[in-house]
């Protein structure tokens, strides 16, 4: 729900989408057809013959007709552009969407941390309070309590840093969604999905790796400006052929009608746009360089975080192993307590150690929900379920395309 806000809400979408806009315009601009002219050329004759009119009145209307296909090429370059702008849409939606959630994971962090510190400050304030006591009789000794105390000055620390963690992700969760904290006070929040990681079974890397080439929307935007970049290296081959300019016009010279018809074109004499062709292949050549090193870089992020999510997830078993240990020998000396076997100090300690414990579990437990949000970001897709890939219809980069080949999307 806070990521629908955000889509809805979140001025980087508005940037984005009026880019879209201008791009949609930009096809309208190129299937528009080149508007006739009309000259109007009078003239006065002033050794006309008496009786008849000096008047020489004439019109010419020109006809300009693009060849060799131009119109064609200009338009699949401004839809090339236009799906470029709406894959640049998709990829701001992720990364809203991206920040998001880390916000919330960064919300959710810091109030179970503030929890566990506020039982940890509980604990260290009785355990204090019963050193307190027994050096009042002579059992225990100075040294101790002094520790004691050092530790709940650190707990109360902690516990403060914790609430002003949260209170800072409070305010960059309401900053990702693009409404004013305030708006969050009504918000009931459940972080019940970042607290259930997918085992490394649930995302395959060879699905993970084929999804994020094939559907990351970075990459297919580069692949649109890839065909863009083709369309205006076709387009610049086919202005090697000039125009026409047919203009048929009308003269009425001094009360008699003539009829004409004029033709006319550019002369290619000079250059034969070799300029504009070679900037244009360039310019394909950079687009295909750009591609290829977008993919190389994509599959780099993919191999570490794949690889970070499978070291964070060792890292959580290894922490939760830890955690239940502790619960199992805290339960042990509660029964001992029951029994009379030991005193409340042993029992409040052992579930203090169980408190570190379970803090450092939730350390792992964040860690590896990060590295899963690293490992979304480079798939650019939520890995809560299976792994599924459409196909691609773009055309790949080739740095051997012909200049005269349509590319067909």
């Amino acid at each position: 729900m806070l990521t629908l806000a955000a889509l809805y809400f979140h001025p980087d979408l508005d940037v984005a989408r009026a880019q879209q806009d201008a791009a949609e315009a930009g096809v309208l601009t190129a299937r528009q057809w080149p508007n006739p002219s009309l000259n109007f050329t009078p003239a006065y004759n002033a050794d006309a013959v008496a009786g008849m009119s000096p008047w020489i009145l004439g019109w010419v209307l020109n006809f300009p007709i693009e060849t060799a296909g131009r119109r064609g090429y200009r338009e699949t370059q401004a839809v090339y552009q236009r799906d470029a702008a709406r894959f640049h849409l998709a990829e701001v939606a992720w990364q809203v969407r991206s920040r998001v959630r880390s916000r919330m994971l960064d919300y959710d962090a810091a109030l179970r941390e503030k929890a566990i510190l506020k039982q940890t400050l509980d604990l260290r304030e009785y355990l204090l309070d019963a050193l307190q006591r027994r050096l009042a009789v002579g059992e225990a000794a100075l040294p101790e309590v002094e520790a004691a105390q050092t530790a709940l000055a650190d707990a109360r620390l902690q516990l403060r840093q914790a609430r002003g963690r949260a209170a800072t992700a409070r305010v960059a969760l309401a900053a990702a969604v693009g409404i004013p904290v305030s708006a969050l006070d009504a918000v009931n929040f459940s972080f019940d999905t970042l607290n259930r990681p997918p085992g490394v079974a649930q995302i395959p890397a060879q699905a993970v790796r084929r999804a994020a080439l094939a559907n990351r929307a970075d990459l297919l935007a580069a692949l649109a400006r890839y065909a863009a970049s083709q369309s205006a290296l076709q387009l610049e081959v086919a202005r090697q052929y000039p125009d026409l300019q047919i203009g048929p016009g009308y003269q009425w010279d001094q009360g008699a009608n003539k009829w004409s018809l004029g033709i006319g074109l550019t002369l290619p004499l000079f250059n034969q746009n070799q300029g504009q062709i070679a900037q244009a292949k360039a310019r394909r050549e950079v687009a295909a360089a750009q591609f290829t090193a977008l993919q190389a870089k994509v599959i780099g992020q993919i191999e570490h975080a794949l690889a970070d999510y499978r070291a964070a997830l060792a890292a959580l078993d290894a922490a939760q192993t830890l955690t239940s240990a502790q619960q199992s020998h805290t339960r042990s000396v509660q029964r001992q307590f029951r029994a009379g076997y030991t005193d409340r100090v042993v029992l409040e300690a052992a579930r203090l150690q169980t408190l570190t414990s379970e803090n450092s579990r939730l350390a792992a437990a964040i860690q590896a929900q990060r590295a899963l949000g690293a490992l979304e970001d480079a798939v650019e897709r939520p890995l809560d379920g299976a792994i599924e890939v459409s196909d691609v219809t773009l055309p790949a980069p080739g740095r051997d395309a012909p200049a005269n080949q349509g590319l067909q999307p």
